[in-house]
């Protein structure tokens, strides 16, 4: 049997796992952080991107997090998410809402060139956006460039 770690990923608004993986791939602002049992404690900022999670028999499943915290100790794994979705979640999407969405995110921050906008807010809101939209297409296999 294989040395597994417990996994919590936890949104803002539902839990979206709790169960026990082999290794964790998750997305910080240093880069990609691999985690398996046993691994050292850190506790590091989520940027949006792809948590991928193996189980016990090797089963990958996907996570989409739009950013927050993750806690790591020898044996727990914590993913705080601002918002997350499964792998499921990302076919039940509409991809045009998705698209209107991020472009809607592009005009906002067109038109307000002399207003009073939180650039650094706006910045952050385009690329989780543009991440979601290229994670849900590369989950249904339809991948296409994106602008970032």
């Amino acid at each position: 049997m294989a040395m597994t770690i417990h996994v919590d990923i936890v949104s803002a608004d539902k839990p979206i796992l709790s169960g026990q993986a082999t290794f964790v791939v998750a997305p910080t602002t240093m880069g990609e952080l691999g985690i398996t049992p046993r691994h050292t404690q850190l506790l590091a900022t989520l940027k949006p991107g792809e948590v991928r999670v193996t189980d016990e028999k090797g089963n990958i499943s996907h996570y989409f997090v739009s950013g927050g915290v993750i806690e790591v100790q020898p044996l727990k794994i914590t993913i705080l998410a601002d918002s997350a979705l499964r792998e499921e979640d990302a076919r039940a999407v509409e991809l045009a809402s998705e698209e209107s969405r991020l472009k809607a995110l592009e005009t906002k921050g067109a038109i307000a060139e002399g207003a009073e906008v939180d650039y650094f807010r706006l910045q952050n809101e385009l690329i989780e956006g543009a991440e979601r939209l290229r994670w849900i297409r590369e989950i249904r296999g339809t991948r296409s460039n994106i602008s970032q």
